[in-house]
């Protein structure tokens, strides 16, 4: 069922990129870490940057709740772009 609804997700994402002339390949990395998933995705493709959405926690809730956007950017020499 997670394969199917990420599939769901990530057609629906390529499917706008490509109406926007913006090219894409969607990758679903199953059993790790998002963050870690993401960069390891990123330097396996050989990517010039990576575009995340992030919540926009600051303080306490950003501290128990984590960020991914924040681990990517902090773990990867891959530019990022934030979009909050």
């Amino acid at each position: 069922m997670a394969t199917a609804a990420a599939n769901r997700i990530l057609d629906g994402a390529a499917q706008r990129g490509n109406a926007h002339g913006v090219t894409c390949d969607v990758v679903h990395v199953k059993d790790q870490h998002p963050a870690e998933g993401i960069v390891a995705t990123a330097k396996e493709k050989g990517c010039d940057l990576i575009v995340m959405a992030s919540h926009g926690r600051r303080g306490v809730s950003r501290l128990l709740l984590g960020s991914q956007a924040y681990e990517v950017l902090t773990h990867c020499s891959v530019p990022a772009l934030i979009v909050r």
